[in-house]
């Protein structure tokens, strides 16, 4: 189960069909409640189909989800138990402020597509065009080199330092363990679990956050290449990137305390909802992944991992980059077959560009053409880039 959209008083869910049903599936039973009260004080909704919207609820608070399926040989089991909360009314101002610039953006972008094409038509054919002009050439370098603005910061590495803890330090706000309450496992992370569950700091109210915790018995490499990301991600400050809260390392497990994404990765997501959104969300989608790209150019950051799966999606359909841990270039060591040898380290070949194949050569512009990977995947839902060709297909 996976929440599709929250207001302050619903949550829209959407679950997967069972694999094997007992007959034909007549329809679902959803039951939920509020987290701090009892099981026996639920509610319970009926649904046709694999979606629900659940109205009436209370503004900011959690609840817990339940599905079960029926046939005509009765009700099967009960699913996991899911939480989800409703946004405050600060959150959903909020998002109607982000929601409106991507609405209009991507109104905008044909008019803007024709424009440009016009002026680029009329400045080709202009008679004494001088392309030695020295003002349109300084332009063009400026935005073509992703030049920084005054003021801008610039990413430090955080492996240049010595001291890596002293990295950490730096970027990452220590939170203390007692703030921390863990609710469930959700996934699995390259160094342990991931999980959701509530961050409560003094003085503040009470969030649902994500929460990356480090397996036990690891190694001090292993420790300071998890914490790596922490260094990295609290560098950063976007709405389209993800948010670190904060991290835990003074305890035991160390965790890494992020903003909590209800939709989940990208590509799974879409592939959940095929066809299910305008072309102008779609496009709303990539608008917003590319603008959290341009910020972590302009900070001379270059992520080298840019795909579907490692954005994240909430309720409002933000997407925002995530996946900032670096290890996986450094070590040999993965099974996963996203990732493919090449010169001595692991790359995702479908993603990455020519340059960067053949000569380990990351930049800003080998984001770009990952990019572009990543339009084509929003707009196919989820289709696996360039279907059933082998990773030796692709790099010829």
């Amino acid at each position: 189960m996976h929440q599709v959209s929250r207001t302050v008083d619903s949550i829209t869910l959407s679950w997967s069909q069972p694999d094997q049903p007992n007959g034909v599936i007549l329809d679902y039973e959803l039951q939920y409640y509020e987290k701090d009260q009892s099981e026996y004080n639920s509610t319970t909704v009926r649904s046709q189909t694999n979606t629900a919207v659940i109205r009436g609820l209370k503004s900011g608070s959690i609840y817990v989800f339940q599905v079960r399926a029926r046939t005509v040989a009765g009700f099967g089991r009960y699913s996991g138990k899911l939480y989800f909360q409703t946004m405050t009314e600060e959150e959903y101002n909020t998002s109607i402020q982000e929601k409106l610039p991507l609405i209009i953006g991507s109104a905008a972008a044909g008019l803007v597509f024709l424009i440009a094409l016009v002026v680029i038509i009329i400045v080709c054919n202009r008679r004494g065009f001088d392309r030695g002009d020295s003002e349109y050439t300084d332009k063009l370098q400026h935005y073509t080199s992703g030049h920084m603005s005054p003021g801008m910061k610039i990413y430090i590495d955080p492996f240049t330092y010595e001291d890596p803890n002293e990295a950490v330090r730096e970027f990452a706000k220590e939170i203390d363990i007692s703030c921390v309450k863990i609710e469930q496992v959700i996934g699995a992370g390259e160094f342990g679990e991931v999980c959701s569950g509530n961050l409560k700091l003094p003085g503040k109210r009470e969030m649902f956050v994500a929460i990356k915790t480090l397996k036990s018995g690891y190694t001090e490499k292993q420790r300071r290449d998890f914490l790596s990301e922490a260094s990295i991600m609290g560098q950063f400050d976007h709405p389209n990137v993800i948010h670190l809260e904060g991290v835990v390392t003074k305890s035991s497990p160390v965790m890494i305390i992020t903003e909590f994404m209800e939709n989940g990765s990208l590509d799974t997501f879409l592939r959940q909802n095929d066809g299910q959104f305008t072309v102008i969300q779609l496009v709303g989608m990539l608008r917003g992944i590319a603008s959290g790209m341009k910020y972590l150019a302009d900070m001379n950051y270059v992520h080298r991992d840019l795909a579907a799966r490692n954005i994240l999606v909430n309720s409002n359909l933000v997407c925002k980059v995530s996946d900032f841990g670096l290890s996986r270039f450094l070590e040999d060591d993965t099974s996963d077959p996203t990732y493919t040898s090449a010169l001595g380290g692991k790359i995702p070949i479908r993603w990455t560009a020519p340059e960067a194949i053949q000569y380990r050569k990351f930049t800003s512009a080998s984001d770009v053409w990952s990019y572009g990977i990543v339009m084509w995947e929003v707009m196919s839902y989820g289709e696996r880039p360039y279907w059933d060709m082998t990773n030796q297909d692709v790099r010829i």
